[in-house]
């Protein structure tokens, strides 16, 4: 009994055997192809059992090579079934023939009965399985393996992210607690969830002890009342800053800037927001003591600058005395510079006042229209001499504003549009509604109205849009010689507007023209002041 595995090739070899002692063994023989032609394989794969009771019988169909093949071995009879296997090629399942199960009889012929040749074909139907089963099992130990390998290479490469990961968390953290700034996150329930090691040097709170508390557990009811709203606005979605004196460790007050930083992620939803807290005392002293010394200068200067002012139109009246034509130019030069100095050092002292808070505004309803009118009214006759046209489109809007220091504004705005515009073109004042929701008190500011100021004049440059409104800047050096200008109304309107609730802002196109705008609340009266 021999089982003979067929190769690919048409040779074949048995692989596995039992002979008695008394016969030869045919194990590790490789039988050459022409014991084993082509048609045989086919009818083989087809499922043929061969029964063959004398291999030297007249039909047995055996070629003759075959036979003589065999006689070396002493075969008198043979029992041949196929051995086949499942195999699925292109979603299709057929038989493929992997060898012969094959009995010899040597000693002498043999009748072989049909249970023998069921026998026979169950043992190889069992090969075919167990083969199929081994196949399997290879594969599948193929995949274990190449699978294990796969963990492993995941295993380690996510070791190495964590330590990577570890690594630049501690980078990260050593960075953080090293920075003289107060830096936290706080999460969406208003809990703190990181604090860096300056809340312990500042504040005398220590990280481990306040993660996870929430804000008002950990800074009172007091404090918490001073930046819950804030902290509100931070969990909308919108960047706020602010600034407040706080006394730190040390017993003394300090000025901190803090903003707040929302933490958005897919689809909108904030997880909560980041606080950064730095120290700006030293530069509040250091603007303290600009802007002290900006007004002691200016105070001192304006008496002097008044007489000398006074003096001048005197001597430009001609009563003290005639002057040659040399004169008179000279000093028309002096008067005008004298009456620059005097408007620069009344710009000053204004400005100082305005964010020194020393100047309450007055504020109370005002016609948009009216507003817009009367700028336009003050600046007509320098817009006539300009040659230049002033349109208004203005609308029926209740602002709450400080009527002087709105108009103060407009005309700034107006006079610069005037200034920079080309003859014959036109400056246009408009008034527009900006959708916006804030409450105070008793009055509803359902909307803000948008101011415009436009022209047609030389444009400013994209990176000059933020600082002109910065304190003696201008687009070009040679516009304050050329038209009078200190670089410092602008810096006045932006701080008109701001104390007003408002914003300041401009757009232009260079060789287009400026447009500059600032928004006010809208007024609308609640019912219960209706009835008042």
């Amino acid at each position: 009994m021999l089982i003979y595995q067929v190769f690919d090739n048409g040779t074949g070899m048995p692989i596995k055997e039992a002979v008695l002692p008394d016969f030869q063994p045919i194990l590790g023989v490789e039988f050459p192809e022409e014991v084993f032609p082509p048609d045989y394989r086919e009818l083989y794969t087809k499922g043929r059992v061969k029964a063959i009771a004398d291999v030297h019988g007249v039909n047995t169909g055996l070629a003759e090579c075959l036979i003589e093949f065999m006689d070396q071995w002493q075969i008198k009879s043979k029992l041949v079934v196929p051995i086949l296997q499942n195999v699925t090629v292109e979603n299709k399942v057929s038989d493929r023939l992997w060898g012969l199960l094959i009995a010899h009889q040597c000693c002498k012929t043999r009748q072989w009965t049909n249970f023998e040749q069921e026998l026979m074909q169950q043992l190889a139907d069992q090969i075919g399985i167990a083969l199929f089963q081994g196949k399997l099992l290879e594969n599948l130990e193929g995949l274990v393996t190449e699978r294990t390998v796969k963990l492993r290479q995941e295993i380690n490469d996510r070791t190495k992210a964590e330590v990577a990961l570890r690594h630049s968390e501690e980078q990260l953290l050593l960075i953080a607690n090293g920075l003289p700034v107060l830096i936290a996150y706080v999460d969406n329930r208003q809990h703190y969830r990181f604090n860096n090691q300056a809340y312990q040097t500042w504040l005398g709170l220590s990280p481990q002890n306040i993660a996870d508390s929430h804000l008002l557990q950990v800074h009172g009811e007091e404090e918490y009342a001073q930046i819950q709203t804030y902290v509100e606005t931070a969990l909308r979605g919108e960047t706020v800053t602010y600034e407040r004196d706080l006394v730190l460790q040390d017993g003394c007050v300090h000025a901190l800037s803090i903003t707040y930083i929302p933490h958005i992620q897919a689809q909108s939803e904030i997880q909560g927001f980041f606080a950064l807290t730095s120290d700006i005392s030293d530069r509040k002293a250091i603007e303290r003591m600009k802007d002290e010394f900006i007004s002691v200068v200016s105070h001192e200067l304006r008496t002097p600058l008044t007489s000398i002012h006074s003096s001048l139109k005197i001597l430009a009246t001609g009563k003290l005395g005639s002057l040659s034509s040399q004169g008179e130019r000279m000093l028309k030069i002096a008067d005008e510079q004298t009456e620059r100095l005097v408007h620069l050092v009344n710009n000053v002292l204004d400005l100082q006042r305005i964010q020194s808070g020393k100047i309450k505004m007055n504020k109370q309803a005002c016609q948009a229209r009216e507003l817009l009118i009367e700028a336009v009214q003050t600046m007509q006759t320098l817009a006539q001499e300009q040659k230049i046209k002033m349109l208004i489109e203005p609308d029926d809007f209740v602002v709450w504003a400080d009527r002087d220091y709105i108009l103060q504004t407009l005309t700034n705005l107006v006079s610069n549009a005037i200034k920079f515009s080309p003859h014959q073109s036109t400056v246009t004042l408009s008034a527009t509604i900006k959708p916006q929701a804030k409450q105070n008190n008793k009055h509803l500011f359902t909307d803000y109205i948008t101011f415009a100021v436009k022209d047609r004049g030389q444009g400013i440059p994209q990176d000059r849009l933020e600082t002109i409104f910065e304190r003696f800047q201008q687009v070009d050096s040679s516009d304050s010689r050329k038209k009078g200008g200190t670089g410092l109304g602008l810096a006045i309107c932006r701080q008109i507007v701001e104390g007003h609730g408002g914003q300041i802002w401009a757009e232009s196109f260079l060789d287009q023209g400026s447009t500059f705008y600032f928004t006010l609340p809208k007024l609308v009266q609640l019912e219960s002041d209706r009835h008042d």
